[in-house]
């Protein structure tokens, strides 16, 4: 299989890219970015400006795409930053992909994804999930994850301290809200573009614990 992953640099993306390199099912993976990856024999790694994507490149065509693609509002500074990551980049990547091709698509995208949501963030997600459904991909998966664990770059301190709680008495909430490990969300993307299940699939945070 060839892959397009965007959202390489991530925490879950990162995972992702190590599972895909190590999987003998992937046969190359495309993980355009905005910084230079390692070298890898299975990777291409084009430095890519998410403002002004090519169109015409052979790379867009792929079996799957997977799209980590991810920001916070701290780190945006605005409604209008945020939702330029969050919604406007995994949507022209899925045209492009559309347009020359490929066929599955699988968004990491979020517990409580509502168009209608009085969450902006939710509703963001929300919103991205009904425009994919509208371009015909053949296999469409949002995972959606809850609160996600592991070490990031950025500081986040309610989340590391939500991420902390969670840890010491996840096991004794209930499954929805406990903690997502970013391996294990990487996995259920990874194995979702690799199904490529005919339809249009929800799978919750559940899944990925």
């Amino acid at each position: 299989m060839k892959l397009v992953l965007v959202g390489a640099t991530g925490l879950v993306g990162c995972e992702l890219l190590k599972q895909a390199l190590d999987d003998p099912r992937i046969s190359l993976v495309v993980a355009p970015t905005r910084r230079p990856l390692a070298a890898h024999p299975k990777l291409h790694a084009p430095l890519t400006d998410f403002d002004n994507l090519p169109e015409t490149v052979d790379w867009w065509w792929a079996d799957a795409v997977i799209c980590t693609l991810g920001t916070t509002m701290r780190r945006a500074g605005s409604r209008d930053s945020f939702r330029l990551v969050d919604y406007e980049y995994p949507l022209r990547v899925a045209r492009l992909a559309r347009m020359n091709g490929t066929t599955a698509y699988v968004l990491n995208s979020a517990t409580g994804a509502n168009p209608k949501s009085s969450f902006f963030y939710n509703r963001v997600k929300g919103e991205l999930e009904t425009s994919l459904a509208r371009l015909g991909f053949d296999s469409l998966s949002y995972v959606r994850p809850g609160v996600i664990g592991g070490t990031r770059d950025e500081l986040r301190l309610a989340e590391r301290a939500l991420v902390g709680v969670l840890g010491l008495v996840g096991r004794l909430l209930p499954v929805r809200w406990q903690l997502n490990p970013a391996s294990r969300i990487a996995q259920v993307l990874l194995e979702s573009a690799l199904e490529h299940r005919p339809g249009i699939h929800i799978i919750t945070s559940e899944r990925c614990i």
